[in-house]
């Protein structure tokens, strides 16, 4: 079957930028913006976005939105006021994320049952409903390929909360198991990630091929040299000053604390090298990390710049010396592969997916998970050789077109979504 030919219906609970600016919503965005790239006719079915004053909205000028190809369904996601802050995500979750799951999946199978879609695409619990429906009648339904994600609800980010988490997390576990058990194939976002699908959620391994998150290529361009030089002056770095840069939200599963640790260890050191660190994120871990900087001593080499817009966030990765994502739990890691797409050697914990995009010694350094004092070895190796940096560099650049490229990427999952269709 030709690309122009297929009929996907794609459920989520968030897209860029209607809902956010994170990990699931890019995903989710340029997947829908690559298919379509390539003919395949989308039906997205998610939450309206809300503006001020209660008025939703489902589109927005420009972009992805307006192709002619792409149909936009809505489902309501109610919740209760102030949820997403900090002390009610657990249980926002476990209510409202499942409940939209099931009214979104069951328009999906109304919509499957008009005839027309062919595969049913589900991003985690949004697509419970039509789990529950394909659960019981396979013949009236289509086939259904279901990305779990990074499977946080499992236990993972500090590892001082996995069980209380696997124990509150109960109800979102079992939506995310009804959909696994109903699906035709089980993405696995990365290799190093497969034995937590298989474990998790029972799958076996011919139902769970690994189908890589990516990054779009077309965002980065060569930044202007000058450029660079702007940033540091902008910060008071100079010349000699290697620049560390580390995206992410402001969480304490990030580790940004750890790098913090690390980074005062390498500052009492003699014989130091000189550096600064750039943080790029926002989050309920702010204030910690404002204090633990200045406990340290690290004021006048450690920035904390906020979230930032997407332009600037590429402009310091293109500006860094080097790359650092001191995470304690991860799923497939976007930030490191727009660092290694912009060449930037990488010095990152050996978390979630990141094993299979930072290679030791060929594009950056790996440490374990809340490890202070490997960390700062590690750094300290990265800094004292920069020479060797843009060679791992080109060589990150060089893994993230082949595997980790969305048109790399978009190839693999047609190829899957052919395979499925021919079975089904």
């Amino acid at each position: 079957m030709r690309p122009e030919e297929l009929r996907i219906l794609m459920l989520t609970r968030a897209v860029f930028p209607l809902h956010g600016v994170g990990g699931l919503e890019r995903h989710v965005h340029d997947l829908t913006r690559h298919l379509l790239r390539r003919g395949v006719a989308v039906t997205l079915v998610m939450p309206p976005r809300r503006r001020p004053g209660g008025a939703t909205t489902v589109g927005v000028a420009g972009g992805v939105f307006d192709h002619e190809r792409l149909t936009i369904r809505t489902v309501p996601y109610r919740t209760f006021p102030f949820a997403g802050r900090r002390g009610t995500t657990i249980l926002d979750r476990n209510t409202a994320y499942p409940l939209f799951g099931w009214r979104a999946g069951r328009l999906a199978q109304r919509l499957v049952a008009q005839g027309g879609i062919q595969i049913v695409h589900g991003h985690g619990a949004s697509a419970l409903g039509y789990g529950l429906a394909r659960a019981r009648d396979r013949l009236g339904t289509v086939p259904f390929v279901f990305n779990p994600h990074g499977l946080e609800e499992f236990g993972g980010g500090d590892p001082a909360r996995a069980p209380f988490k696997r124990l509150a997390y109960r109800p979102l576990q079992g939506a995310v198991r009804v959909c696994a058990r109903a699906a035709d194939r089980v993405l696995a976002t990365d290799e190093a990630l497969l034995p937590v699908v298989m474990q998790h959620l029972g799958v076996p391994r011919d139902r769970s091929p690994v189908i890589p998150n990516a990054v779009d290529l077309d965002r980065f361009e060569l930044r202007p040299a000058d450029e660079a030089r702007m940033l540091r002056r902008m910060i008071g770095a100079g010349d000699e000053d290697s620049l560390l840069v580390a995206v992410g939200r402001l969480e304490a599963n990030k580790g940004f604390g750890v790098l913090v640790e690390a980074l005062a260890r390498l500052n009492r050191e003699p014989g130091r090298p000189t550096w600064r660190l750039v943080l790029l994120g926002a989050g309920p871990r702010l204030a910690a990390l404002r204090r633990q900087v200045r406990e340290a001593g690290l004021g006048e080499r450690v920035h904390l710049l906020g979230r930032g817009s997407e332009d600037e966030v590429h402009a310091w990765y293109a500006g860094a010396t080097l790359f650092v994502h001191p995470t304690l739990y991860e799923g497939s890691s976007l930030v490191t592969l727009e660092a290694m797409a912009h060449r930037r050697a990488v010095v990152a914990s050996a978390a979630g997916g990141i094993p299979d995009k930072v290679v030791p010694g060929v594009t950056g350094w790996l440490v374990p998970p809340g490890d202070a004092a490997a960390l700062a070895r590690a750094l300290r190796a990265a800094l004292a050789n920069p020479g060797r940096l843009p060679a791992m560099g080109a060589a990150g650049r060089a893994i993230v077109e082949q595997r980790f490229s969305w048109a790399a990427v978009t190839d693999r999952l047609l190829d899957l979504y052919a395979e499925v269709l021919a079975g089904g």
